[in-house]
Parts: C-alpha cells; structure tokens; sequence
C-alpha cells in the first residue's frame, strides 16, 4: 500500500505492506536509525516518536495509520552543532550511560513536558513508566528532564 507522511519535515510517500510498523520504515526504509527496537512487545520505549506532535510508541503503530500524517524523530529535534534543550540536559546531568534508550526516553521527554506544566519528580517519573532504561538508577534522567521543565517560560507552560 501506498502511504504519504512527512518524517522531520520531509515529505515521504511509500509502498509498504499493510502490516508494516513505523519502526520498521523508519529504520530500514528511511534509514534513520536513531529510533531503536528494544523489545518488539511496546514495553521498553526505545522507539517512541512523535506523531503529529504526540509521543507514541513506533513499533505499535502500522503503515496504513501513517497518511497524512508528521514524524518526528530523535533525529529530527536537533543536531550536534544545535542541540535540542532535552539533549542538552541529559549531556549535562549525565542522564545517560549507553545510550540505547536515550533517543525514545528524550522523545518521550518532550512530550511530557510540553504537555504538562509543574512537572515535579513524581510525575515525571509517572510520565516515564512506559520507558525503560536498564543502565541508570533514573535519578539524572529525571534531573535532566526537570531542568527542561523549570527553564520553561510559565507562559508556554
């Protein structure tokens, strides 16, 4: 089937079986492989984008619910000359170790905080339960994503 959606504002159009997953256009038809696949179960997060402005996990969402639609990926929200305010954090407070959830928990992070004001430890947290990292205790996760949340603007919150 034929499906036509933009991914970090290029426009796209594709022909995939039916019963193929975002994930899997986005790593192998597209080649943007900083979408990682962790679990094929939707448990981990690793692959979450954001579609149409809200963080979904990639490998739950099939070819033919892409039309029309925008993608944004980790490597759609910044570079390593311009950092994305959420990249930056998580260099900063060392919210990482090896790197293999950070594009889906960033992702997620986003989300989180453009959706939500008075973000506290709690409820970030809460907001983070679909994302997993095996490597961090989440402390410095947490941290870097508060720091996003306290330096915005109250009036975009």
């Amino acid at each position: 089937m034929k499906v036509s959606f933009k991914v970090n504002g290029q426009a796209h159009e594709i022909d995939v079986p039916p019963n193929t997953l975002l994930v899997e256009v986005l790593r192998e038809t597209l080649e943007l492989t900083g979408t990682h696949v962790g679990c094929d179960t939707s448990q981990c997060g690793a692959c979450t984008v954001h579609l149409d402005g809200r963080a979904v996990k990639s490998c739950t969402v099939l070819a033919p619910q892409l039309d029309g639609v925008e993608v944004t990926t980790i490597e759609g929200i910044g570079d390593s000359e311009n950092l994305h305010p959420m990249q930056a954090a998580f260099r900063e407070c060392h919210a990482l170790q090896c790197g293999f959830c950070t594009p889906g928990m960033i992702m997620q992070a986003i989300d989180l905080v453009e959706k939500n004001p008075g973000l506290d430890s709690q409820a970030i947290r809460e907001g983070l339960e679909g994302n997993i990292c095996r490597c961090t205790g989440y402390h410095n996760i947490v941290r870097a994503i508060a720091s996003v949340a306290d330096a915005k603007p109250a009036s975009v919150k």
